[in-house]
């Protein structure tokens, strides 16, 4: 039968890797147990192939089932099919083959929700919210977003022609995008600030963000940077060497960056720092948020118990299980919890979660408050300030801001999430602006230093009650500042690029002035790193 074949050939790939690389003989010890288990499991399989109501597909049936059993675990145990692994591999390495766009099917209509800068379809003229409305002829109208992928990706050098809609147009735009290798930015702007402080952000970890980063610190060096604010701010994490490397950068070689601890002895791992570092005395400022996630509660934490940075913002989300990704049959994966990751002061970052890990997922979406400790949650920097354990990463200094440094109302949040201010941005356009179809009638056009005035905030606000949203007055004064902002971030982004976005946002940001204005505090912990002679965890 071929759900049998198919569970068969899953859980011997499954079981093998697991056995090579974690559970040694222990697991021999369970392998008597397993045909019982198996045998209730293909009963099961067979009934519901043979005597459900309708015909079902077995590769469904058994993917969920294997994900089912893994969600009785805890919040980041998952399968993946081959499609979500595939997905998974190209996060990891960066880049792909493809014409680097985004896409999402609001009311059936493939629609470019980002475009990579650099990319063959942002050479092309693609901008966020342009509609793929035909692929090599074809109305995509109805597609899925894997139906349009497998459409748009294929060979490096080979050409994909599609139609595009975009608002203020009558007839589609036929484009001819030849793919190519399309490298995801794991840096989001690298600029200086003022004169002596410079600002990377970064978005994620991926294979090559320590050598961008290394980039990056060189231009800023050159440009005459003497402190550092280091944005992961929304970062959701990734690959554990890049977050080693990238700590290594600011701390001295043989100090621990993080340590796992698991069940089985080979799950028990110390990472140090490996290499002697450019950066170790400059005063540096890490911003983080509710969610600033995995990785980037690593960095953080081993550069606050390092006292090597001020750590500014809200406490992170709190996610620091080891997963180790195991690739099993048909190209499906699977992402199984091994150990927990500890901060070099013995803190553990990962959160408790719920039975049904509601109050877990949620966490972004909750106000914070301030949370209680206790005793044996006490954890001590290098040069002797309290930390705690118990989940995430508590900032030195707190101000809450967990949409792009502000902490807007409710109305302000719906704004935001439903990506109003990104679809009034799609109406302009600059003056060297060669994109086939921007000069539209409707368009408007700015220049690069253009100012939110009260004509544009008027503007929007008559878009927004266009969409049949009401306007709550009073919330609208209490958010003006955070519409103002992200009305010319997102014009920022759609018009030019994401580095002038966020280059512009950096004076606005509430949370990031905030830092900003804590580098005397930056400037003592420098010190104090410079003059200690010890190691945490050695």
């Amino acid at each position: 039968m071929r759900t049998t074949s198919l569970w068969a050939g899953l859980l011997a790939v499954a079981g093998s890797a697991v056995l090579g690389g974690l559970f040694g003989t222990t697991a021999l010890a369970t392998q008597d147990r397993v045909p019982g288990r198996y045998r209730a499991f293909t009963a099961a399989l067979d009934a519901i192939e043979s005597q459900y109501a309708e015909e079902v597909e077995s590769d469904r049936l058994v993917y969920g089932a294997i994900n089912g059993m893994l969600q009785t675990l805890d919040p980041h145990s998952s399968f993946m099919d081959p499609r979500s692994y595939a997905q998974m591999r190209e996060r990891q390495e960066g880049r792909y083959y493809g014409l680097g766009v985004t896409i999402q099917a609001p009311s059936g209509d493939i629609t470019a929700v980002r475009v990579f800068e650099g990319s063959p379809a942002h050479a092309k003229g693609i901008r966020r919210g342009d509609v793929i409305a035909e692929i090599e002829g074809q109305t995509t109208k109805g597609w899925t977003t894997e139906d349009a992928v497998g459409k748009l990706r294929g060979s490096k050098g080979t050409f994909v022609n599609i139609g595009i809609r975009r608002k203020g147009l009558d007839s589609l735009i036929p484009m001819a995008v030849m793919r190519d290798q399309v490298s995801i930015p794991s840096l989001s702007a690298v600029f200086m600030i003022d004169e002596q402080t410079g600002y990377v952000g970064i978005t994620d970890f991926a294979e090559h963000t320590d050598e961008d980063l290394g980039a990056a610190l060189e231009t800023l060096t050159r440009r005459g940077m003497k402190r550092l604010v280091l944005d992961l701010r929304s970062n959701p994490g990734g690959q554990l060497d890049q977050a080693i490397r990238i700590t290594n950068r600011f701390v001295p070689k043989g100090e621990m960056v993080v340590y796992t601890r698991g069940r089985v002895p080979n799950s028990d791992q110390d990472y140090l720092a490996t290499e002697t570092p450019d950066n170790t005395s400059m005063p540096m400022i890490t911003l983080v948020n509710r969610s600033s996630a995995s990785a980037s509660e690593i960095v953080s934490g081993a550069l606050q118990d390092h006292d090597r940075a001020l750590i500014v913002g809200e406490t992170t989300f709190g996610k620091a299980l080891v997963q180790s990704v195991y690739r099993i049959s048909g190209g499906a994966g699977l992402a199984l919890t091994t150990a927990r990751y500890y901060t070099p002061s013995g803190r553990l970052i990962q959160r408790p979660w719920d039975g049904t890990f509601d109050e877990y997922l949620t966490y972004t979406m909750r106000d914070q408050s301030q949370r209680t400790h206790s005793a044996d949650q006490l954890k001590f920097t290098d040069g002797g300030r309290k930390v705690y354990s118990g989940g995430g990463i508590e900032p030195d200094d707190r101000f809450d801001g967990p949409i792009e440094g502000f902490n807007p109302t409710r109305f302000g949040r719906s704004l935001f999430n439903r990506a109003l201010f990104a679809s009034f941005a799609e109406q302009f356009y600059y003056e060297g602006d060669t994109r086939p179809g921007t000069k539209a009638p409707s368009f408007k056009y700015v220049k690069k230093t253009f100012e939110v005035d009260p004509a544009m905030v008027a503007d929007f606000k008559a878009f927004v009650a266009g969409r049949d949203i009401k306007i709550e007055e009073e919330a609208w004064t209490t958010d003006f500042d955070f519409i103002r902002a992200m009305i010319r971030f997102e014009i920022d982004t759609a018009v030019f690029d994401i580095a002038t976005a966020r280059q512009h946002l950096i004076s606005a940001d509430p949370q990031a002035r905030f830092a900003i204005a804590r580098f005397p505090e930056a400037e003592k912990l420098a010190e104090l790193s410079r003059s200690r002679p010890g190691k945490i965890g050695q």
